[in-house]
């Protein structure tokens, strides 16, 4: 096995283990939330707070207290509320965007992982890995109306707010499991490739997009079948997504070969790859 290949699969493992058996060594990266007006919000998982950051001047404004290892964002434009998944404390921290305060902290499942919000219905989807659920919360009240049994492992959720569906990635069972957002109920199950660790959603194609990070390549699901379409072959451990539905772009962020993979969403080709900096793990795409 190739150096690359090997480091990759210890990331993986870590990840697992982390999730499984409650290891403290390994996380994913700081997250990174867009919010009007133009603030920035970073969850800081060792610091167990969430740094807010002035678009304007690019400046820290202000350092929020979280409760125990935030690891995930999600945020709502339409409310300016920003919801924080703390992976060791089983909650969800809920700031005022005006006020940038703490107003409310929700219990949710095991280790929470992934925060989507559907900020046409006010519901936010909170993944929580070890008890295989999803935690839905209602925006209006902040408290949990429903939590969803889905695959094992769910760490990643995409919200497509023009269908209202919610697509959640499986890391262990390798599938996604679709929730309607008006039942809450799991309404399909497709199956992907190997540890698929992200998801991003084009809302104006209605296709999704599925990093697998064991098989290298991402599946792209048709919204309204909610079919796998095509498998695109990308770079070395793919772990994150981004999509411009402007240009119906897609970009994967690729662990282990340290590229950027440019899908052309009308052909679900690759039609350039970016060397980037080592190791990435994140993308996110101002439009």
């Amino acid at each position: 096995m190739k150096l690359k290949q090997l480091k990759f699969a210890m990331f993986l493992s870590g990840i697992i283990t982390l999730i499984f058996i409650l290891s403290s060594c390994m996380n994913v990266p700081n997250v990174p939330v867009f919010t009007s007006p133009n603030m920035i919000y970073v969850a800081n998982y060792n610091s167990n707070n969430v740094s807010v950051i002035n678009g304007q001047t690019n400046t820290v404004v202000q350092t929020v207290s979280v409760e125990s290892s935030p690891d995930a964002i999600g945020v709502d434009p339409q409310t300016d509320m920003i919801y924080v998944a703390n992976e060791w404390d089983n909650t969800v921290s809920v700031i005022n965007g005006q006020t940038n305060t703490v107003v409310q902290t929700v219990t949710v499942g095991n280790f929470p992982w992934g925060v989507g919000v559907d900020p046409q219905t006010d519901m936010i989807y909170v993944a929580n890995p070890a008890d295989k659920t999803v935690s839905v919360i209602n925006g209006q009240t902040n408290t949990v109306v429903q939590t969803v049994i889905v695959g094992t492992g769910p760490v990643a959720i995409g919200v497509d707010p023009q269908t209202d569906m919610i697509y959640v990635a499986n890391l262990v069972s390798n599938n996604v499991s679709v929730i309607n957002g008006q039942t809450n109920t799991v309404v399909q199950t497709i199956s992907v490739g190997n540890i698929p660790y992200a998801v991003g959603v084009d809302p104006q194609t209605d296709m999704i997009y599925v990093a697998n990070g064991v098989s290298n390549n991402v599946s792209v699901i048709n919204g309204q079948t909610n079919t796998v379409v095509q498998t695109v072959s990308v770079g070395t451990g793919p772990v994150a997504i981004g999509v411009d539905p402007q240009t119906d772009m897609i970009y994967v962020a690729n662990w282990g070969d340290s590229t950027v993979s440019v899908i052309n969403g009308q052909t679900n080709t690759v039609v350039a790859t970016i060397p980037v900096g080592n190791g990435p793990t994140g993308i996110g795409v101002l439009y």
